[in-house]
């Protein structure tokens, strides 16, 4: 079993910079694929980045692509997201997420979210 939590969310104001991390516990997520969606009020939960268990390939949301990173850590099991030129639009509970197949939409374990608000 694999818990996932969430850090890093809060309030900031256009154009800002945050580092999520979301930290992987109860056994090593070496081997998975692990990824953020988010979630706004009202919308369904959406992809925001995606990357490969050995950290050399990445997928993107097109909304995000060029202002955020994501990367990860294994020694630390851990994961990051940097997100830099924030907008309005970011303002959503981000949620990671961990599964050995999660490239192709089949993740098995997910964080309960840190909440990122972005004022402009």
């Amino acid at each position: 079993q694999v818990q996932l939590v969430e850090s890093g969310g809060g309030l900031v104001q256009t154009g800002d910079s945050l580092r999520l991390s979301c930290a992987a516990s109860g056994q090593t997520v070496s081997s998975y694929a692990m990824g953020w969606f988010r979630q706004s009020p009202g919308k369904e939960r959406e992809f925001v980045a995606a990357i490969n268990w050995s950290g050399d390939y990445t997928q993107y949301a097109d909304s995000v692509k060029g202002r955020f990173t994501i990367s990860r850590e294994d020694g630390q099991n851990t994961m990051y997201l940097q997100m830099n030129s924030l907008e309005a639009e970011d303002t959503a509970v981000y949620y990671c997420a961990a599964g050995k197949w999660g490239l192709s939409g089949d993740w098995n374990y997910w964080g309960q979210g840190t909440q990122v608000t972005v004022s402009s």
